[in-house]
């Protein structure tokens, strides 16, 4: 919260020129910080706010958050997705720097300030939400009061577009890293083209007994379905979910097309599109993109909706080219690796939202089945993809009672942090 003895005047501005005033907080106006720009966007989620601002898949933007309270139960490492805030800036209508709740370890606005983070508060975030709803998602800037606005618009004009923008390059890791071996000796072994992954995505996994092998997206289809020492191959091939345009990582959809067939593969959010430009769909930009906790998605083979988590810009193009699926019906787009089947799709706006290749054992979903934050009603596509791994090679008596122990247990079940192996 802005110190009530001295505010400081703060604004957002808009490429198109709209201007929303509001109060300095966090880093802006501390030091050499006056100000940031990126692509604005919202997300809708009531809670979450440290998850949602570390996961890559913000990388180079300006989030605004629709809940109108943001800070109330502070923050605690437990909560991080990755190693580092990925959001340039957030956006709020008002920030509290509370940290007394049991779980804190600290504020979230000093928080914000000790990363250099810069935010505003005060800011009518609902007529911002309104005019990006309308407009769709665009750069925009956040400085402080002293910035000229000239000066401001000339540095969201010199912004790159998101369109083209290959992000997945500054978050993947520069080199391979195993995780849950301690805890999994004898687990699946599930090689990670990592784009951006959420550790939450990775515990989940962990805690139902798989290990998983991070690689950078530069790797090819050798380096990703090497043998580990003892001379066993992956078991399967997992694509995670990452920022920026699907379209500007060509080279991750020639590496999964040398390797669909050979692995069972499971994507999430930017790996299902990933998957399906492997397939060759196409993918298009939204007008301002799936954020929140609260997207209905509905499963066309049991007609069972789903409340889901989702965090993207981009989705996958349907056969006529309108980005809409009109009838629940599963549709099939045809292509070099057998039949693409629609599986599930989104209520909101009827895109695609998941996606099945019977012929080559793979499949993925736009949403985030791990939610962290969000709703846990997919958590069970976890558990169908590790199921199919199995079924694709039996992987010894011991793994083979880890997962059955865990897949007994509640769907739902928290998936934040592996505590044996740190964090991913």
């Amino acid at each position: 919260m802005p110190d009530p003895a001295s505010p400081r005047p703060a604004y957002v501005l808009l490429e198109d020129g709209t201007r929303f005033d509001g109060l300095a907080c966090a880093a802006l106006g501390e030091g050499a910080c006056d100000g940031t720009t990126g692509e604005v966007v919202f997300t809708t989620g009531m809670a979450g706010y440290q998850e949602s601002v570390t996961d890559p898949s913000f990388a180079a933007q300006l989030v605004v958050f629709t809940y109108p309270h943001i800070g109330n139960y502070g923050v605690r490492e437990s909560a991080m997705q990755s190693d580092r805030i990925h959001a340039r800036a957030v956006i709020m209508r008002e920030a509290v720097d509370h940290d007394d709740a049991p779980s804190s370890e600290q504020g979230w606005l000093s928080w914000l300030r000790d990363a250099g983070v810069p935010g505003i508060t005060g800011l009518d975030t609902r007529a911002l939400v309104r005019h990006i709803r309308d407009r769709g998602a665009m750069r925009g800037g956040v400085f402080a009061g002293d910035v000229a606005q000239e000066d401001a618009a000339a540095r969201i004009a010199a912004e790159p577009t998101m369109a083209g923008l290959d992000l997945a390059s500054t978050v993947t890791p520069e080199r391979v890293e195993l995780v849950g071996a301690a805890r999994n000796p004898d687990g699946p072994l599930i090689a990670v083209i990592d784009t951006g992954v959420k550790r939450s995505i990775v515990n989940t996994f962990v805690e139902r007994g798989a290990r998983m092998r991070l690689h950078p997206l530069s790797d090819g289809p050798d380096a990703l379905l090497a043998a580990e020492p003892g001379g066993r191959e992956p078991d399967a091939v997992f694509l995670a979910n990452g920022p920026g345009d699907p379209g500007a990582v060509e080279h991750v959809v020639d590496t999964l097309r040398a390797i669909l067939g050979r692995k069972p593969v499971f994507g999430i959010c930017m790996g299902h599109q990933l998957l399906c430009r492997a397939v060759g769909l196409e993918t298009f930009k939204l007008p301002f993109g799936h954020r929140g906790g609260n997207h209905p998605v509905k499963d066309l083979a049991t007609g069972r909706v789903e409340i889901t988590s989702q965090n993207h810009g981009f989705a996958v193009q349907t056969p006529d080219g309108t980005g809409r699926i009109e009838d629940d019906e599963p549709i099939r787009w045809e292509t070099a690796f057998g039949p693409a089947v629609l599986s599930h799709l989104n209520l909101y706006d009827r895109t695609v939202e998941g996606l099945t290749l019977p012929d080559a054992n793979a499949a993925a979903v736009q949403y985030h089945p791990e939610a962290a934050p969000g709703p846990s009603d997919a958590a069970y596509l976890f558990d169908r993809f590790l199921q199919r791994i199995r079924e694709h090679r039996p992987i010894g008596d011991v793994a083979r009672q880890t997962r059955d122990d865990v897949d007994d247990g509640p769907p739902g079940a928290p998936t934040t942090t592996d505590t044996t192996e740190g964090n991913a």
